[in-house]
């Protein structure tokens, strides 16, 4: 997941202190509702440690244990991928920042979604895959198949 759509009124404040504006919060609480619709609470929530993803993790309203982690900060897909590898959570959701959490979508799946908002992966985009492996440590790139995608535009226009 990509974290949503983060205010830029205070065009002074740090990337990583940047809050989510009025839209972003009520997008990331539609995107927690569409997780428990579709019962795809994860076991545990891996977070970059900005402000923007904490407050899109704190409106999922998800129970579930949180690993915060600083290396999700502005990662790179090659990061992401080595960080989901420590966690031993048998369902995981990754909140993290673009260009990586997109180019980390697309590169763990065999065939990319077919949805036309997938290649920008744009705030609060939300992709839900399935591994056929027995822990993560064992994921590898173009190894997940896609059994979700949507954007919180699907879910509130």
């Amino acid at each position: 997941m990509r974290h949503a759509k983060s205010s830029w009124d205070n065009p002074g404040l740090p990337d990583h202190d940047r809050p989510l504006n009025p839209r972003g919060q009520r997008s990331a609480r539609a995107l927690g509702d569409w997780l428990r619709a579709h019962q795809y609470v994860p076991d545990a929530v891996i977070t970059s440690s900005s402000k923007r993803t904490l407050e899109t993790l704190s409106s999922l309203r998800l129970d579930c244990h949180v690993d915060v982690s600083t290396a999700l900060f502005h990662a790179n897909p090659d990061t992401i991928l080595n960080v989901l590898r420590r966690s031993d959570a048998a369902s995981v959701l990754l909140i993290g920042h673009n260009p990586g959490i997109g180019d980390f979508a697309d590169r763990i799946l065999r065939e990319p979604v077919s949805h036309p908002r997938f290649a920008d992966f744009p705030t609060g985009a939300t992709l839900v895959a399935d591994f056929e492996i027995e822990a993560w440590s064992a994921a590898e790139w173009q190894s997940g198949t896609a059994i979700d995608f949507t954007v919180p535009r699907d879910l509130t226009s």
